[in-house]
């Protein structure tokens, strides 16, 4: 029943210093208004994050009654081992119904995702006002409710850390956990913490479960040694030459075989011209971002792709931002800050010079959840930016989940679908480049 969970980790074994319990929860409150504000998919959460750069934290004296400093002999500064929320926070649990409910969640439909039932009370509405209905118009309020809601949590949150940090004194930072998603918090830890080194791996939700049990045995009970990092994300299916021809060939596409070098340097050419590429290449991204195996491709100069992939293809909300993959090497001379974020789990500022230069997925505040390339992890992608820089002199493309409306493509056939029936231009898959002729 821990939402909220930290520890000291020395060689192969973490020391549990303490725990915030059910129905006390940062992901839960985060959801609840989200659903407020009129989100109420599963994994609306994110957009709510990219509505919140377009206002202002107007609410945060409300804010600090929907989630209260932590209390009591567990607080945040004294120790803070905590039960049952007597710890850095705690929820005003008058506006939530979830710990008199249970949190309602279905999965009624196959191949629907799951619906989570109503998390917030009638309160709530009483202190911030009438919710949003789905689907109705976004106003000025509904923004900085946006904006409080993340700089409320950004509070907590980078409270908490700093309060580890004074208990433990560690440098080094590691992060999982739904929350351990939010890109703009994570993006402030260095400037607002003393940790010097953070790494979050790649399905830091609940997919990482599956990783985290396996290790917990594997050290913690079996006693083994480290001998294991997770440096990059590809760890999905990959296929064969064949099998991608075969897909090729059964929808009967024209396509050329190219090596690795002509290849990356047309694609680059057509992401240059400003086409819509289709990159699916190796094994598939393991978590939810599409890490350049499984992405589409454009200009991040140009300022209008980010309304032409919204247009032709991803049909998203004009406020949601699409990510820059830039250079490993070359991070620091686009963004504030040059820490790897391989994962694309943070936002940096983009320098004040280098945003007319890559417009397209620079915020509306000046930021960008940008992964990291490193020529060492992911050789081909790295490659066709360098080439895209050779073209350009921009050591950065703008990339996107390889999708439509559905999950990010798998298999080869999944990929060829989504070229077909979208206005992409030109899909690289594997070794082979596909080019649509004028329509």
């Amino acid at each position: 029943f821990a939402s909220t969970m930290w520890a000291a980790g020395r060689g192969n074994h973490l020391e549990v210093r303490g725990a915030v319990e059910f129905p006390h929860s940062l992901g839960l409150y985060y959801t609840a208004i989200s659903q407020y504000l009129g989100f109420w998919k599963y994994g609306d959460e994110y957009k709510v994050m990219g509505l919140a750069a377009y206002g202002e934290p107007a609410y945060l004296d409300e804010f600090r009654r929907i989630v209260r400093n932590g209390v009591g002999p567990g607080a945040a500064g004294r120790g803070f081992r905590a039960l049952a929320g007597r710890g850095p926070f705690a929820l005003g649990l008058e506006y939530f119904v979830h710990h008199r409910d249970g949190p309602d969640m279905t999965w009624r439909d196959a191949g629907r995702p799951p619906v989570l039932g109503r998390l917030f009370s009638d309160d709530l509405a009483s202190l911030l006002g009438p919710a949003r209905e789905a689907g109705a118009t976004l106003e000025r309020r509904h923004q900085d409710v946006a904006a409080t809601l993340q700089a409320r949590l950004e509070e907590v949150y980078l409270g908490l850390l700093n309060a580890l940090h004074a208990r433990t004194g560690l440098r080094a930072l590691c992060l999982a956990g739904g929350v351990a998603f939010n890109c703009v918090a994570n993006g402030k830890i260095f400037d607002r913490t003393p940790f010097e080194e953070v790494y979050i791996q790649p399905a830091a939700g609940d997919a990482g479960l599956a990783v985290g049990a396996a290790y917990y045995v594997y050290h913690q009970v079996l006693g083994l040694p480290r001998t294991f990092a997770m440096e990059h994300a590809y760890w999905g299916p990959g296929y064969s030459g064949a099998v991608i021809r075969q897909a090729l060939d059964r929808a009967g596409l024209l396509y050329r075989e190219l090596p690795e070098e002509a290849l990356c340097r047309e694609a680059a050419s057509h992401v240059a011209d400003g086409k819509i590429v289709g990159w699916f290449q190796g094994r598939m991204e393991w978590g939810p971002r599409a890490l350049g195996n499984r992405s589409i491709v454009v200009d991040p100069r140009r300022p209008e792709m980010k309304d032409v992939l919204n247009r032709r293809i991803k049909h998203r909300e004009p406020f949601r931002p699409f990510a820059p993959s830039v250079l490993e090497e070359a991070t620091g001379d686009y963004f504030e800050r040059a820490s790897p974020s391989p994962f694309m789990n943070s936002a940096y500022p983009v320098r004040p010079e280098k945003r007319a230069a890559i417009p397209a997925p620079t915020h509306v505040d000046g930021t960008g959840r940008l992964q990291t390339v490193s020529q060492k992890t992911n050789p081909r992608y790295w490659r066709l930016i360098k080439e895209f820089e050779r073209l350009t002199g921009v050591p950065v493309v703008l990339n996107t989940s390889f999708n439509e409306n559905e999950p990010i493509v798998c298999t080869p056939e999944e990929a060829v679908d989504c070229f077909l029936r979208t206005q992409m231009d030109v899909l690289a898959i594997g070794d082979f480049l596909v080019e649509k002729g004028p329509s």
